[in-house]
């Protein structure tokens, strides 16, 4: 695999792929990088693998080369795990950031500091022709806010603490919140199957 396709038109997000990757002298191409245009996979799917599945499959088998796709969302105990995968829409199909997180502390309201526990999931897909999905899984666990804070972050960053910090993920900065996140977490895991695939393949 000399070459990977991330489903993603995220320039931040190609950008941190990119990064990983590089490190195995493999390039990393976005949908932005494209000349065809694909159109977005529909999310269909009722968990987060399904979903990134989905999208890193269906991609892949257009394309006839590796794709990673991914899903993420917030997960919140005290609400039986919801938004979850409806996260980007929680609120509506506008996927507007602020309605979703209204519609979180709305929610909460009343609800004790130790049992706004949450997490942060992402889950990773990646489909090579002929191979069989792999999945790699990565969380932040922390709790939910009683207001909204911070503006460095995008989705749910504003009402979400981290565990071991007193700062909302929107009040840290970009290196912060990298080396924590879930996205980084579940990329990390790559590491060992992709020295473990370019062995194979040598």
């Amino acid at each position: 695999m000399e070459q990977v396709l991330i489903a993603t038109r995220n320039a931040g997000k190609a950008a941190e792929f990119k990064q990983f990757f590089s490190h195995y002298h493999i390039e990393a191409l976005s949908m932005l990088d494209l000349e065809e245009d694909i159109p977005d996979v529909e999310e269909t799917g009722v968990t987060f693998e399904e979903n990134a599945a989905l999208k890193a499959e269906e991609i892949s088998t257009k394309l006839g080369i590796p794709v990673l796709a991914d899903d993420s969302g917030l997960v919140i105990n005290a609400l039986n795990g919801e938004p979850g995968v409806y996260s980007a829409r929680y609120a509506g199909l506008d996927k507007n950031d602020d309605a979703n997180m209204d519609k979180v502390l709305k929610k909460l309201q009343g609800v004790s500091r130790l049992e706004r526990t949450a997490r942060f999931v992402c889950v990773i897909a990646l489909s090579i022709p002929g191979e069989k999905t792999i999945f790699r899984t990565g969380f932040c666990e922390g709790h939910i806010a009683e207001t909204k804070s911070g503006t460095n972050g995008f989705g749910y960053d504003p009402i979400f603490i981290p565990n071991d910090q007193k700062k909302t993920m929107a009040e840290l900065t970009a290196e912060e919140k990298n080396r924590i996140s879930h996205r980084t977490k579940a990329i990390q895991q790559f590491d060992e199957w992709i020295k473990g695939y370019k062995e194979r393949k040598a």
